[in-house]
């Protein structure tokens, strides 16, 4: 190692920033944040570094640096354009032995400005060792993508029971399995979920040996239209600690690669007319596994509350008391038409927005038609695919022209996203006489004239 990492306590001691740029702002904002009392010196200043200074956060001397300035202080940064003064400071301090750090320069610096990824308590730092700070900030904003806020929370819970955890357990090793069970577990699924009051409940409960034999938890998780880019946090995080993955066919490929390696895998796809498991056994399922103490992520295509029957599953979830979380997911219609340069709405086109259901549960498309036929307003229907005839017809004679422009959108976000634009009295031709498989999504409206001009996605899918 070129440098040992180390973190230093500096609350409420004096450090010292010549230079008063934007530069020697940012170095002073993080000094601040680690409760540093900082002097500033520099013959201007930037407005930034004069507002903290007006508001008493700072103290701030408006001169040209003199060696008299270093004292006392607990570390020092210089963060100036003057090559000269950078390299008298960082010789004034090193005599000093006060730790120097001089911006853009590794040679004279006794310690450098990591970049961080702050969950306080929890801090990581990164360093490149001065050589490639870039690469450095690169490597902290992957990490700030997958650790939640909520850990430094996580780790405050743990502080507050480590005296109580450390009397009940006198070997290291049975402490660590202890800590490892309980951040790998519900208890810190509740930190995360931002049930911290419930989470000390159960904590000093396992601690005092009342707590009832673990139930596990269900995730919902929306797994959004199929480009795996388009997750959420959460739900990369949720699907990554899940020990078993109910999924359905509309997850794509992509996503599916996101799962925990060692998670159990099973299928519970539905097709029309054909489900591989029926809804029913799917709820009776989530229940049963979580009863075993399982963490169960039930992912999904989609958005769960956007026909994808998530409250239908999380109503027998709770009727059996199960702990359960609901993570949404970008639906087909926002997905699928982003990706296709439709926007669901527009001020010249559309003022409304309607998400249709091709198909009720009945197996029937008995829809509010006179509601659906009106001008100014844009419609996606979901699985409607065998129906286009149908709700084609019916649109025309409730009033709706048949010019008015339609867009299909088959496997919407993936490599394999195609779209097929006509018109709503041609609609039941398209879907005859092409090869045109589901998932496919339909979207009616006038701004499906907007794909020409907006298509960003693919030019040459038409």
């Amino acid at each position: 190692m070129n440098y040992l990492p180390i973190f230093i306590d500096i609350k409420q001691k004096s450090c010292l920033v010549v230079g008063g740029g934007d530069i020697a702002y940012r170095k002073i904002s993080l000094l601040l944040k680690a409760h540093a009392q900082v002097v500033c010196i520099g013959k201007s200043v930037c407005k930034n570094v004069q507002a903290l200074a007006n508001e008493g956060k700072i103290t701030l001397i408006e001169k040209a640096f003199e060696s008299s300035d270093i004292k006392a202080q607990s570390l020092i940064v210089s963060a100036t354009d003057d090559a000269p003064l950078n390299a008298h400071v960082s010789e004034l301090a090193k005599s000093a032995n006060i730790p120097v750090n001089v911006v853009d320069s590794p040679d004279l610096c006794s310690f450098v400005m990591p970049s961080i990824v702050d969950r306080s308590p929890i801090v990581i730092a990164i360093s490149s060792a001065g050589k490639a700070p870039v690469l450095a900030r690169l490597i902290r904003a992957k990490l700030e993508s997958t650790i939640p806020h909520a850990y430094g929370k996580l780790a405050e819970l743990a502080g507050n029971f480590r005296d109580q955890v450390k009397a009940k357990f006198s070997k290291i090793e049975d402490r660590r399995y202890f800590w490892e069970k309980t951040f790998s577990g519900i208890i810190a699924e509740k930190v995360f979920s931002g049930k911290v009051d419930e989470a000390k409940v159960d904590l000093q409960a396992q601690l005092d040996g009342s707590a009832d034999s673990e139930v596990g938890e269900v995730y919902l998780v929306g797994g959004g239209p199929g480009d795996p880019d388009l997750l959420t946090f959460k739900a990369l995080r949720l699907m990554q600690q899940a020990d078993v993955i109910l999924y359905d066919r509309l997850v794509s490929d992509g996503v599916m690669e996101l799962v925990r390696r060692d998670a159990e895998l099973i299928y519970v796809g539905k097709e029309r007319d054909n489900h591989a498991v029926p809804q029913g056994d799917i709820n009776q399922l989530l229940v049963d596994l979580a009863k075993q103490g399982r963490r169960v992520c039930r992912l999904k295509g989609g958005d769960p509350f956007i026909f994808g029957r998530g409250g239908e599953e999380i109503e027998t979830l709770a009727e059996n008391g199960i702990p359960f979380q609901v993570v949404p997911g970008i639906t087909a219609a926002s997905g699928c038409s982003t990706y296709s340069g439709i926007p669901l709405t527009h001020r010249d086109y559309s003022q409304s927005c309607r998400f249709v259901t091709g198909h009720l549960k009945d197996g029937s498309m008995n829809l509010p038609w006179d509601e659906l036929a009106v001008e100014q307003q844009t419609i996606v229907f979901y699985m409607a695919l065998v129906g286009a005839r149908y709700l084609s017809e019916q649109l025309i004679s409730h009033g709706m022209r048949g010019d008015m422009p339609v867009a299909l959108v088959e496997k919407g976000t993936t490599p394999d996203h195609q779209v097929y634009v006509t018109t709503l009295a041609e609609l039941p031709n398209l879907v005859e006489n092409t090869t045109i498989h589901a998932p496919t999504l339909i979207i009616i409206g006038e701004v499906v004239k907007l794909r020409e001009k907006l298509n960003w996605f693919d030019v040459d899918n038409d």
